[in-house]
């Protein structure tokens, strides 16, 4: 009875993460990951416990944990320091999370509606700190406005507000149209918040984001099925707002526009992939590579290698990484690593052109719900654009997040077609 108790306990206690983890992102790395931790440790103990193996049993878990066993391997291989291997062994957490995540919404459907309401809470806050920032310049904790007027909100001078916004949108548009599909009324409110999100995306100064927050609108609009007009609606309306916002406000379009022509070598005699920087961290990258083509030079490792002058293009070579997910793969853990994420890529835009064939003929493979959480995969894992690190807790986070909740919702429909 006393060890009943406190698995119930234990059980309340991660729902309780799960709803919250929105914030927690916002509060830095330490919450959310131990939130994520301990969302792996119960679903480990509790699927041990029932015997609940058939969450295990699906090409997804499979693939991450041969995807784990390589990245611990490649550690020892290239071991050349503690953190390399510590970030590989501990990878593990992030697929079972993933698998927790499908069981805490499965066991308790109403864990959705809340988590999404958690969701709105957290856009609503960081709307009305991040515009009151950008209209007053500093914010409700007295965080100045960001180099070239960026809006940051309370992630400060981290400056990820546009990535976290960017990032979780279309799994926030995807629960809205799933849990509120029968109430026009949040449907409407809930818009709003939408056009404020994606404005104030293109305020936070994040190229990457605002490129994001726009490949899955644009994703979104040619593959749902009852949603294209609310989704078409917001994304012109946020244009608008972002254009009358440049004319008024130049510095506004400063970073997105100005800087980035510039950084590109528009008009100039040399020409650069993003920045002169990325162009050397890029480059920098691909020497490891190819020193290294299979198995690279460890996880975490580029930042103790790009000063070597076998890879060093300049002073601007060395940063913490590459600033690209897929020359980071390539560096770090090698071609074969690097497969087994491209390859994921690879797959997201085979059944995603699948899917867009068969609107045309009626024969859908996706919810709409589905085809937003994919959009989620899509920009994350988009290739030619500057990234964060590929083993960041906040971006494996943001990563694994919506693989449990499409888990749940593929299984959900299949129990559902089978029990037509």
């Amino acid at each position: 009875m006393q060890t009943l108790k406190k698995t119930n306990n234990f059980y309340l206690i991660v729902n309780h993460l799960f709803i919250l983890l929105p914030f927690f992102l916002i509060t830095g790395p330490f919450l959310s990951d131990i939130s994520v931790s301990l969302i792996a440790i119960f679903f480990i103990f509790i699927s041990v416990k029932k015997k609940l193996y058939s969450y295990y049993n699906n090409i997804f878990f499979k693939i991450f944990i041969i995807f784990w066993l390589y990245i611990v391997f490649n550690s020892l291989i290239n071991n050349q320091n503690l953190d390399s291997l510590k970030i590989s062994f501990f990878y593990f957490r992030l697929g079972f999370f993933s698998l927790g995540v499908w069981f805490l919404i499965e066991k308790n459907p109403d864990i959705l509606k809340k988590f999404t309401y958690s969701l709105l809470i957290c856009f609503s806050i960081l709307i009305l700190d991040g515009y009151l920032q950008y209209f007053t310049g500093s914010n409700i904790l007295g965080n100045s406005l960001g180099h070239g007027s960026r809006v940051s909100s309370f992630f400060g001078e981290e400056l990820i507000l546009g990535s976290y916004l960017s990032r979780l949108f279309p799994i926030l548009f995807g629960l809205t149209i799933l849990l509120f599909r029968n109430d026009k009324k949040k449907i409407y409110i809930v818009s709003s918040i939408f056009v404020l999100a994606e404005v104030l995306v293109f305020l936070s100064g994040e190229r990457s984001a605002f490129f994001y927050i726009n490949l899955s609108a644009l994703y979104i609009i040619l593959l749902i099925k009852d949603f294209k007009k609310l989704r078409f609606i917001t994304l012109i309306i946020s244009i608008s707002l972002i254009t009358l916002i440049s004319i008024s406000n130049p510095l506004a379009k400063n970073r997105i526009v100005d800087n980035t022509l510039d950084q590109f070598g528009v008009g100039k005699d040399t020409k650069y992939i993003f920045s002169k920087q990325h162009t050397h961290h890029y480059i920098t990258a691909y020497k490891m590579f190819k020193d290294n083509i299979f198995f690279g030079v460890g996880v975490k490792n580029f930042r103790n290698y790009c000063s070597n002058d076998k890879y060093k293009v300049s002073h601007l070579s060395c940063s913490t990484h590459p600033h690209n997910t897929y020359l980071q793969l390539l560096s770090e853990i090698g071609l074969l690593g690097f497969m087994f994420i491209f390859g994921f890529f690879i797959y997201i835009c085979q059944i995603s052109l699948t899917h867009f064939i068969g609107t045309f003929k009626k024969k859908l493979i996706f919810n709409d719900f589905e085809i937003c959480i994919l959009s989620a995969f899509l920009i994350s894992l988009w290739p030619p654009i500057p990234t964060g690190n590929f083993f960041n807790n906040y971006l494996s986070i943001i990563y694994y997040l919506p693989i449990g909740m499409f888990l749940w919702s593929l299984s959900n429909k299949k129990k559902y077609e089978n029990f037509l």
